[in-house]
């Protein structure tokens, strides 16, 4: 089963594009099905899997507690990666094919009201250099909705503080165009002027944000960051980089703005993926009835 997992990840990688998290994700699915198969149908050949197999597996993970949107996931990558399968003509039947993904209640994000937003982005000290950097990448991160792996992947010549707009690679390597407000150009060109220069130590090296050594910033070191502002901002959420890009979408909805173009500004390849906001500005619309209409 090994050769054709790893025939699997290279159409992932050079076909597919996708991104690296996401390749590894199938890679960590697959391999779960694969060491089943081998401490429970002693190493199956792969044409000799049925659905069956397949059912025992997510039923045996069901049981060992994991959480019925993992048990989802690791049957949509089984189902891709059989599909796969088929279209390069490893097999002529496909085993999965009959078996439905069970819907999963989608949990409502946590989101920052916009006085909350308004306390973090106070916290930093923008006397110092990478307090500088740190409020123009949450202005940034807030104004645009990017994931925090496309933030940290923006190059100097990406953003363009005159036009006022960016360029960005997200998921699936596809280029997307995103407009930036005034507050957080503002911010971005304070930080290329007053900070950037003073952190970056190969002046060879074009990535937007950098981190105290000069070099690329890392994701877990975005988390810390942001973690200790939440800290000092005294909100008392669960907030994540992407709470950030959750309410950057609501806040957009929540002012009337259009579902579709909500989507493509997220990058989101189907708009149910972005109709979760609309879920969210009906919860608000509903606080403000019972709190202000006086039959409430």
């Amino acid at each position: 089963m090994e050769k054709h997992i790893q025939a699997f990840m290279d159409y992932l990688n050079f076909e597919k594009g996708l991104s690296a998290n996401t390749q590894l994700a199938y890679k960590r699915d697959l391999l779960k099905f694969r060491d089943f198969l081998k401490e429970k149908q002693r190493e199956k050949a792969v044409e000799d899997i049925n659905k069956y197999d397949i059912l025992a597996f997510l039923s045996w993970q069901l049981d060992d507690g994991i959480a019925p949107s993992t048990a989802a996931r690791r049957l949509s990558s089984i189902k891709t990666f059989y599909r796969f399968l088929i279209l390069e003509g490893y097999l002529a039947v496909n085993p999965s094919a009959d078996l439905e993904t069970p819907k999963i209640r989608r949990k409502l994000p946590y989101i920052l009201s916009r006085e909350e937003v308004d306390r973090l982005m106070e916290q930093p000290n923008v006397v110092l250099p990478l307090g500088i950097r740190d409020r123009a990448m949450l202005e940034l991160m807030y104004g645009t909705g990017l994931r925090v792996s496309e933030l940290l992947s923006l190059q100097i010549e990406d953003i363009n503080t005159t036009a006022g707009f960016l360029r960005c690679m997200g998921k699936g390597r596809k280029e997307r165009i995103i407009p930036v407000n005034q507050t957080s150009l503002d911010w971005v060109q304070r930080y290329l002027v007053k900070s950037r220069g003073v952190l970056v130590k190969n002046h060879l090296e074009r990535v937007l944000f950098v981190n105290a050594n000069g070099r690329k910033m890392s994701r877990q070191g975005f988390f810390k960051i942001l973690s200790c502002y939440i800290e000092k901002s005294g909100v008392q959420k669960k907030v994540t980089p992407h709470t950030l890009r959750h309410s950057f979408a609501t806040h957009l909805l929540e002012n009337g703005a259009d579902l579709r173009i909500v989507q493509e500004i997220l990058g989101h390849a189907d708009i149910s993926t972005t109709q979760i906001y609309t879920h969210l500005t009906k919860g608000r619309l509903k606080e403000v009835y019972q709190q202000y209409h006086p039959r409430a």
